[in-house]
């Protein structure tokens, strides 16, 4: 297995710009969230499965301030970030996954799908960018400058409807914004492995621009960024964003099959060790402030009642 294709030196060495209090606040509520989540699964305290993206939180959060509340956000399996940058809603997310009472989907969705207002995920690879297409194209006629954000993984580019949705878009000028958060791995098969030739090159047969970004500065990439989705808005050009990121957990609770030297890289290009490395004392107020919120939602949610479902007439 080879080891993620990011720029080691570039994502070792590079400074990190101060972020700002609600970002690193943000950073913080997802990923102690995650390792909560974590902590109840293997206290039993959790049904099913659920899918975290330790490693890969500061996609969303990045993208937060270039999202607009008429924008539709499509989500996926690994997806609790996205929906924490979207709605900050630990309560109703973690209700969700417990199936406890003032479940943000009444419990039915779990970890994987949720639905709310412009929001939605799913635990089906490559689905949602069909879907995702045509609310695009729903957006560029009744609500001009909006977007639809599909958010797939390097592993989801083995699916033929990615391909039918990019040729759409690609067609008929679809304001739709495709991130990609590329962790170098499919479940448990390297990216070497699945992937022929680069996400940029199948991009470009379509005639889609591709922007890959190796930051995990949050400030650096709103700035790469910001221009691009504006065009996404104002022309209605398709986008490709890459995000070259790591994903620290396994695929889903347990089970990763990576070789050590694999998980080390990632756990070197961590995010939250360069930045708790960066800025030490602010870093240290937040994360014990964003532990201990989480620590309340667990407590809280777990006094709630478990959900009950009763369909409408």
């Amino acid at each position: 297995m080879t080891v993620v294709d990011a720029d080691t030196a570039q994502l070792g060495a590079t400074a990190l710009s101060a972020p700002a209090d609600e970002d690193l606040d943000l950073l913080l509520l997802i990923r102690h969230f995650e390792l909560r989540l974590l902590d109840l699964f293997t206290a039993g305290q959790l049904h099913g499965t659920t899918h975290t993206c330790l490693g890969q939180e500061y996609v969303p959060v990045a993208l937060q301030p270039l999202l607009s509340t008429v924008d539709f956000v499509f989500s996926n399996h690994r997806g609790h970030g996205h929906y924490l940058a979207r709605y900050s809603d630990p309560v109703g997310l973690l209700a969700e996954i417990m199936g406890r009472a003032g479940a943000v989907c009444h419990g039915v969705g779990g970890s994987q799908h949720i639905l709310r207002d412009g929001y939605l995920s799913t635990g089906v690879q490559g689905q949602s960018l069909p879907v995702a297409a045509g609310v695009a194209m729903h957006l560029r006629r009744s609500r001009p400058g909006a977007l639809a954000l599909a958010y797939v993984g390097d592993g989801t580019w083995g699916e033929g409807a990615v391909y039918e949705a990019l040729n759409m878009a690609a067609l008929w000028r679809l304001p739709l914004l495709v991130v990609v958060e590329h962790n170098g791995i499919a479940q448990s098969t390297p990216t070497s492995a699945q992937l022929a030739g680069t996400i940029a090159g199948r991009a470009a047969a379509f005639g889609i621009p591709h922007h890959r970004t190796e930051s995990v500065d949050v400030n650096v990439i709103r700035a790469e960024l910001g221009p691009l989705v504006a065009r996404v808005r104002t022309e209605c050009v398709p986008l490709v964003v890459e995000f070259a990121t790591h994903r620290l957990g396994p695929h889903s609770k347990g089970d990763d099959s990576r070789p050590p030297e694999v998980i080390e890289h990632a756990r070197r290009h961590d995010w939250y060790a360069r930045y708790r490395e960066a800025f030490p004392e602010r870093f240290a107020e937040a994360d014990a402030r964003a532990a201990a919120r989480i620590a309340a939602v667990a407590d809280e949610c777990a006094a709630r009642p478990p959900v009950t479902w009763q369909a409408s007439a």
